[in-house]
């Protein structure tokens, strides 16, 4: 009977189940689509983790390049977009690590060939991008789920590999972490 229940729970027609289809059949443009379709969410996960735009486009390659790699692992007991943002806050994490210890020395001769970044993106609020730099990366995952990515408590518990009761205590402490960081920033 659950699974009567569970399967009509389900959008009846789930076009990312298709296209999963079709990748594994061999259709390239279908992975193009969903690569399309994600992209933005997906490196907003990233940047909201990592902090950095260039570390943020690196990762969501090494996201998308995985996901292609795994897509005969996804067992469709979550909905794809579900799935595709737990590899995407798990790879971010692992790269939010690995960055942690990379020292970032340019030299000046560097720093002033370089053309001028455009970003298509407003100037964050300085106290947001202290608040958020001195949470850990787990922290900053959950509150860019739920406030960037806007998903709800369940979407973020099965992004994360969590159950919905851990997922709100920890986004309450993460939260009050965001709030004391964010108020020690203020002029």
């Amino acid at each position: 009977m659950s699974v009567v229940l569970e399967t009509a729970q389900r959008d009846p027609f789930d076009e990312d189940i298709i296209l999963v289809d079709r990748v594994l059949a061999g259709d390239e443009a279908a992975f193009e689509r969903l690569y399309d379709r994600y992209y933005d969410r997906v490196y907003s996960v990233a940047r909201g983790i990592l902090l950095d735009a260039d570390e943020a486009l690196d990762a969501v390659q090494e996201i998308f390049t995985l996901v292609f790699r795994n897509l005969k692992r996804f067992d469709r007991r979550s909905r794809f977009g579900t799935w595709l943002f737990r590899i995407a806050v798990n790879r971010s994490i692992q790269e939010s690590r690995r960055l942690k210890h990379k020292h970032r020395w340019v030299e000046l001769n560097e720093a002033v060939e370089r053309p001028a970044p455009s970003t298509q993106e407003e100037d964050p609020d300085p106290q947001i991008q202290h608040a958020m730099s001195c949470l850990s990366a787990q922290d900053r995952a959950l509150i860019t789920l739920f406030y960037w990515q806007e998903l709800n408590l369940q979407e973020i518990a099965e992004s994360v590999g969590s159950n919905v009761n851990a997922v709100k205590t920890r986004l309450y402490r993460a939260r009050e972490r965001f709030r004391e960081h964010y108020e020690e920033a203020k002029p």
